[in-house]
């Protein structure tokens, strides 16, 4: 039911996530060390809104692996 390409497409794209939720993350901890309170607002806020889409799709792409593989599993039942 699902190919081997659809799985590596899955891995890919969770690999992009936490890519971006790390990205997010250390975008978040140099928002501590700004000296302007704009600039940490902006950055602070950008961030936040970084790691969690990120993490919500990371969690999305996990879910839809584990639900393929149970689907696959009763399949072969």
């Amino acid at each position: 039911m699902f190919g081997i390409f659809w799985w590596i497409r899955q891995v890919f794209l969770i690999l992009i996530g936490c890519c971006f939720l790390g990205f997010g993350i250390l975008m978040l901890i140099s928002a501590y060390k700004l000296e302007n309170p704009y600039s940490f607002i902006m950055s602070f806020f950008a961030s936040n809104l970084m790691i969690l889409i990120s993490a919500t799709l990371v969690l999305g792409f996990v879910l839809r692996m584990i639900k393929a593989h149970k689907l696959s599993k009763n399949n072969e039942d």
